[in-house]
Order: C-alpha cells, then sequence, then structure tokens
C-alpha cells in the first residue's frame, strides 16, 4: 500500500498580521513607479556630490534618525554619507525624565535651532542634504532644509506626501518640507502613518514610514552605487564585519574608517575661512 501523504495543517490565524503584511505589500509595491523621475533627480544630485568628493547629508527627528543610520554605517553602505543626529531631538527612549519625549517634541518646535546644529559644519559646494520626516512640518525639519540651500545645498526631501499635503503648517512662515525642498521622495504612508485599524479598538498600529522609507533609501543607495561605477569610481564600501578572524576584513574595515575621514575632514577644517 501507497504510504499516507503527509497531512498539511492548516495555516494559524494571525487576522491583524495578515492584515498588515498584504497592505503593507501593497503599499510597497507602488513606490518605485509612482517616483522613478524624482529617484532619477534625487540619484543625479547624490552621484554629482559623491563624485565631487563631496558629503550627502542626512538628518531626520525622532525615529527619521533609523533611516539616517540606515545609510551609514551599515552593511553596503559607502563613503560618501554623512548622518548628522541631533541626540536632543532623537534620544528619546526614556519617554519620560532626563532626555524623555517631551523635551524632543518640544525642541522639533523650537525655532532657530536647526541654525544652531547646521553652525557646526562647513558645507562643501557640491554637497547634497537630504532631510527626513513623514509630517514634514515641524519647525526644525522645515529651518534645516531652508539653512542648507541657503547655503547652496540641492535639499531632498523623504515624506509621507499624502500627510504633509495635508497636514497644517507648524512653522510661523506656512511653510512644509514640500515647500522648500528640490526634489521630494515619498515613503508611501498614510496619514497618521499607521496603517490598522484594530477590531474593537478606537486607537491604530503598525506605522508603514520605517518600511517605505527604508525601501526608497535603499533604492537610491543602490542607484547611486551603480551610477558611481558606470563612471569608473569605485565605492568605497563598508564590509561585512562579521566574518570573525578575517584579516582581509580587518584591512577594509581600516581602509573604511581612513576614506571616512579624509572625506568628512572638511565639514571641521574649513570652519573659520
Amino acid at each position: 500500500m501507497a504510504p499516507n501523504p503527509p497531512r498539511t495543517m492548516p495555516p494559524t490565524p494571525l487576522p491583524a498580521a495578515e492584515r498588515f503584511y498584504h497592505d503593507a505589500l501593497a503599499r510597497l509595491n507602488t513606490l518605485l513607479d509612482a517616483q522613478r523621475e524624482a529617484l532619477d533627480q534625487a540619484a543625479a544630485l547624490c552621484t554629482e556630490a559623491i563624485a565631487a568628493d563631496g558629503l550627502v547629508h542626512l538628518f531626520g527627528c525622532g525615529h527619521s534618525r533609523m533611516l539616517c543610520e540606515e545609510m551609514t554605517p551599515r552593511q553596503g553602505c559607502f563613503v560618501g554619507w554623512h548622518t548628522i543626529v541631533e541626540l536632543g531631538l532623537t534620544f528619546h527612549n526614556l519617554i519620560v525624565g532626563p532626555n524623555g519625549l517631551r523635551q524632543s517634541l518640544h525642541l522639533e518646535k523650537t525655532p532657530g535651532y536647526a541654525e544652531q546644529i547646521l553652525r557646526n559644519f562647513a558645507f562643501g559646494p557640491k554637497d547634497v542634504m537630504i532631510v527626513l520626516s513623514t509630517s514634514g512640518i515641524r519647525e526644525v525639519i522645515v529651518e534645516m532644509a531652508e539653512g542648507a540651500r541657503q547655503r547652496g545645498l540641492a535639499v531632498i526631501a523623504v515624506v509621507s506626501r499624502a500627510h504633509c499635503e495635508q497636514a497644517r503648517p507648524a512653522h510661523p512662515s506656512g511653510k512644509k518640507l514640500l515647500d522648500v525642498a528640490d526634489v521630494v521622495l515619498d515613503n508611501g504612508a498614510p496619514v497618521g502613518d499607521s496603517l490598522l485599524t484594530l477590531d474593537g479598538s478606537p486607537g491604530k498600529t503598525g506605522p508603514f514610514s520605517t518600511l517605505g522609507g527604508a525601501l526608497v533609501m535603499n533604492m537610491l543607495r543602490c542607484e547611486v552605487a551603480q551610477r558611481l561605477v558606470d563612471r569608473g569610481i569605485e565605492p568605497v564600501f563598508l564590509p561585512s564585519h562579521q566574518f570573525v578572524g578575517s584579516r582581509t576584513v580587518e584591512e577594509q574595515l581600516e581602509h573604511f574608517y581612513a576614506q571616512y575621514a579624509r572625506r568628512v575632514a572638511p565639514l571641521y577644517a574649513r570652519q573659520g575661512q
């Protein structure tokens, strides 16, 4: 007798997880075709900056900091990207008490704060600024973009276009990040960011901006890397440091550190000139 075929167990029902999964995938599938032109423009700006020995700076508040650090330092990153991480705006994991969320949200609304951040750097003539903010309305975000443009940097915004377009501006000028950026990339998040309405609860969960933002930023990274190679410029990649005991990896790491330090040194060496 032929053996009985193995019984296939029905999948475990995961109603909320499955709804989020399918909604998120549907949104991710729209992120490329809807903004090919914007990605092309952003990639051209970043490629020109890095090819000219300049830098692409990345700035974001709150959880947008994660997308800055997704670009560098990160496996697959390469010299030319530079994160501007302001801890007062991003280190709020304690929520209450010192370095709490109240303070961080207050600083986001403080006029003039962005200018004090920007004053720490002597930007180069070919540099570019990427400003990441799902809402695109906070004072520090708008002023960071404006301050960068006043210094001659092209500004790429990464926002939720749906949220930013309908949100009331917070800056006294009435401007939003959409109004002051040269190129706008959309992370695909809905108004309010969260995708999932829960049965029996008025609250929502399942924020999407991290997923969409990470996909957009990695598409940008990959495109810039290929365009540099097409020009005959070999990107200096951060190697995977998970290969313990590999002398080659250690040498590549030291080379990455040295090239990164050389690239960012003018940000400080030019000060006062």
